[in-house]
Protein backbone atom coordinates (compact mmCIF):
# COMPACT_ATOMS: atom_id res chain seq x y z
CA UNK A 1 0.00 0.00 0.00
CA UNK A 2 1.34 3.40 -0.93
CA UNK A 3 1.27 6.14 1.70
CA UNK A 4 -0.12 9.61 1.11
CA UNK A 5 2.29 12.53 1.41
CA UNK A 6 1.66 14.66 4.47
CA UNK A 7 2.56 18.32 4.67
CA UNK A 8 3.30 19.57 8.18
CA UNK A 9 5.19 22.67 7.08
CA UNK A 10 2.73 25.08 8.67
CA UNK A 11 2.33 23.19 11.95
CA UNK A 12 3.19 25.15 15.06
CA UNK A 13 5.22 23.13 17.54
CA UNK A 14 7.10 23.90 20.72
CA UNK A 15 10.71 22.76 20.46
CA UNK A 16 14.11 23.78 21.68
CA UNK A 17 17.16 23.89 19.43
CA UNK A 18 18.86 21.86 22.17
CA UNK A 19 16.85 18.82 21.02
CA UNK A 20 18.51 18.91 17.58
CA UNK A 21 22.16 18.90 18.64
CA UNK A 22 23.69 15.42 18.88
CA UNK A 23 25.64 14.83 22.09
CA UNK A 24 28.86 14.17 20.15
CA UNK A 25 28.62 17.14 17.77
CA UNK A 26 31.78 19.23 17.32
CA UNK A 27 30.06 22.52 18.25
CA UNK A 28 28.70 21.00 21.46
CA UNK A 29 32.28 20.06 22.40
CA UNK A 30 33.52 23.56 21.58
CA UNK A 31 30.72 25.09 23.64
CA UNK A 32 31.65 22.94 26.63
CA UNK A 33 35.41 23.54 26.40
CA UNK A 34 35.91 27.12 25.23
CA UNK A 35 34.84 30.00 27.48
CA UNK A 36 34.06 32.84 25.07
CA UNK A 37 33.45 35.44 27.80
CA UNK A 38 37.01 36.73 27.35
CA UNK A 39 35.89 38.41 24.10
CA UNK A 40 33.87 41.17 25.81
CA UNK A 41 36.82 42.87 27.57
CA UNK A 42 38.95 42.68 24.41
CA UNK A 43 36.42 44.51 22.22
CA UNK A 44 34.66 46.81 24.69
CA UNK A 45 36.80 49.86 23.78
CA UNK A 46 35.71 49.58 20.14
CA UNK A 47 32.01 50.11 20.90
CA UNK A 48 30.15 53.30 21.79
CA UNK A 49 28.39 52.85 25.11
CA UNK A 50 26.13 55.91 25.19
CA UNK A 51 24.46 56.18 21.76
CA UNK A 52 23.49 54.25 18.65
CA UNK A 53 21.43 51.12 18.29
CA UNK A 54 22.15 47.98 20.23
CA UNK A 55 24.84 45.91 18.54
CA UNK A 56 25.08 42.20 17.97
CA UNK A 57 26.73 40.85 21.10
CA UNK A 58 30.45 40.61 20.27
CA UNK A 59 30.58 36.99 21.45
CA UNK A 60 27.85 36.12 18.93
CA UNK A 61 29.66 38.00 16.16
CA UNK A 62 32.91 36.12 16.75
CA UNK A 63 31.14 32.78 17.14
CA UNK A 64 29.62 33.44 13.69
CA UNK A 65 33.10 34.02 12.31
CA UNK A 66 34.32 30.82 13.98
CA UNK A 67 31.50 28.85 12.32
CA UNK A 68 32.61 30.27 8.98
CA UNK A 69 36.20 29.31 9.69
CA UNK A 70 35.53 25.81 11.04
CA UNK A 71 33.14 24.86 8.27
CA UNK A 72 34.95 26.52 5.37
CA UNK A 73 32.25 29.08 4.61
CA UNK A 74 34.18 31.67 2.62
CA UNK A 75 31.47 34.29 2.12
CA UNK A 76 29.68 36.38 4.72
CA UNK A 77 26.52 36.23 2.61
CA UNK A 78 26.76 32.45 2.56
CA UNK A 79 27.52 32.39 6.29
CA UNK A 80 24.30 34.29 6.98
CA UNK A 81 22.32 31.83 4.81
CA UNK A 82 23.94 28.78 6.43
CA UNK A 83 23.25 30.02 9.95
CA UNK A 84 19.65 30.80 9.02
CA UNK A 85 19.16 27.23 7.73
CA UNK A 86 21.24 25.18 10.20
CA UNK A 87 19.62 24.48 13.57
CA UNK A 88 22.93 23.44 15.15
CA UNK A 89 24.56 26.73 14.17
CA UNK A 90 21.58 28.56 15.69
CA UNK A 91 21.99 26.54 18.89
CA UNK A 92 25.71 27.34 19.10
CA UNK A 93 24.94 31.06 18.73
CA UNK A 94 22.08 30.95 21.24
CA UNK A 95 19.35 31.68 18.67
CA UNK A 96 15.93 30.09 18.59
CA UNK A 97 14.31 28.91 15.38
CA UNK A 98 12.45 32.23 15.16
CA UNK A 99 15.29 34.65 15.98
CA UNK A 100 16.46 36.81 13.09
CA UNK A 101 20.04 36.18 11.98
CA UNK A 102 22.38 39.20 11.81
CA UNK A 103 22.87 40.54 8.31
CA UNK A 104 26.07 39.71 6.45
CA UNK A 105 26.85 43.44 6.13
CA UNK A 106 27.11 43.71 9.92
CA UNK A 107 29.74 40.99 9.98
CA UNK A 108 31.58 42.71 7.16
CA UNK A 109 31.40 46.15 8.81
CA UNK A 110 32.95 44.81 11.99
CA UNK A 111 35.74 43.03 10.15
CA UNK A 112 36.56 45.91 7.80
CA UNK A 113 35.79 48.99 9.89
CA UNK A 114 35.33 48.53 13.62
CA UNK A 115 38.33 46.24 14.18
CA UNK A 116 40.50 47.52 11.32
CA UNK A 117 44.11 48.22 12.34
CA UNK A 118 43.64 46.56 15.73
CA UNK A 119 44.95 43.38 17.29
CA UNK A 120 41.45 42.17 18.24
CA UNK A 121 41.47 39.15 15.94
CA UNK A 122 44.99 38.12 16.99
CA UNK A 123 44.15 38.54 20.68
CA UNK A 124 41.03 36.40 20.37
CA UNK A 125 42.85 33.77 18.31
CA UNK A 126 45.66 33.56 20.88
CA UNK A 127 43.17 33.06 23.72
CA UNK A 128 41.29 30.34 21.82
CA UNK A 129 44.60 28.55 21.17
CA UNK A 130 45.57 28.94 24.84
CA UNK A 131 42.29 27.40 25.98
CA UNK A 132 42.63 24.60 23.42
CA UNK A 133 46.14 23.86 24.72
CA UNK A 134 44.88 23.93 28.28
CA UNK A 135 42.35 21.23 27.37
CA UNK A 136 44.99 19.28 25.43
CA UNK A 137 43.29 19.88 22.07
CA UNK A 138 46.42 21.52 20.65
CA UNK A 139 50.05 21.31 21.62
CA UNK A 140 51.83 23.45 19.05
CA UNK A 141 54.28 20.77 17.93
CA UNK A 142 52.89 20.47 14.41
CA UNK A 143 51.89 23.40 12.23
CA UNK A 144 49.96 22.88 9.03
CA UNK A 145 49.24 25.75 6.70
CA UNK A 146 47.27 26.13 3.53
CA UNK A 147 48.83 28.58 1.13
CA UNK A 148 46.39 27.96 -1.70
CA UNK A 149 45.54 31.06 -3.68
CA UNK A 150 41.87 31.26 -4.53
CA UNK A 151 40.36 33.93 -6.73
CA UNK A 152 37.55 35.68 -4.88
CA UNK A 153 34.03 35.41 -6.23
CA UNK A 154 32.35 38.12 -4.19
CA UNK A 155 30.37 39.89 -6.91
CA UNK A 156 26.75 39.20 -6.02
CA UNK A 157 25.64 40.16 -9.54
CA UNK A 158 27.82 37.57 -11.24
CA UNK A 159 27.05 33.98 -10.50
CA UNK A 160 28.11 30.92 -12.39
CA UNK A 161 25.30 28.41 -12.29
CA UNK A 162 26.17 24.85 -13.13
CA UNK A 163 24.03 21.79 -13.19
CA UNK A 164 25.66 18.81 -11.59
CA UNK A 165 24.55 15.57 -13.10
CA UNK A 166 25.04 12.69 -10.76
CA UNK A 167 23.73 9.22 -11.23
CA UNK A 168 20.89 8.56 -8.83
CA UNK A 169 21.63 4.83 -8.78
CA UNK A 170 25.20 5.47 -7.57
CA UNK A 171 23.90 7.72 -4.80
CA UNK A 172 21.34 5.12 -3.74
CA UNK A 173 24.03 2.43 -3.72
CA UNK A 174 26.18 4.57 -1.41
CA UNK A 175 23.20 5.14 0.88
CA UNK A 176 22.53 1.40 0.97
CA UNK A 177 26.16 0.64 1.79
CA UNK A 178 26.13 3.20 4.61
CA UNK A 179 22.91 1.73 6.04
CA UNK A 180 24.36 -1.79 5.96
CA UNK A 181 27.58 -0.61 7.59
CA UNK A 182 25.62 1.17 10.34
CA UNK A 183 23.43 -1.89 10.91
CA UNK A 184 26.44 -4.22 11.22
CA UNK A 185 28.20 -1.78 13.60
CA UNK A 186 25.14 -1.78 15.84
CA UNK A 187 24.62 -5.57 15.71
CA UNK A 188 21.41 -5.46 13.68
CA UNK A 189 20.34 -7.93 11.02
CA UNK A 190 21.13 -7.10 7.40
Amino acid sequence: MMGTPVNHRQDKVYVSTEEFVPPDHFLRSVDEIIDFSFIEPIVTNHYCHDNGRTSIPPITLFKMLFIGFWYGIRSERQLEKEIRANVIYRWFLGFSLLDPIPDHSTISFNRHKRFKDTTVFEDIFKEIVRQAQEHRLADGRILLTDSTHIKANANKNRYIRTIKTERVAHYLEELGEDVQKDRSEHGKKR
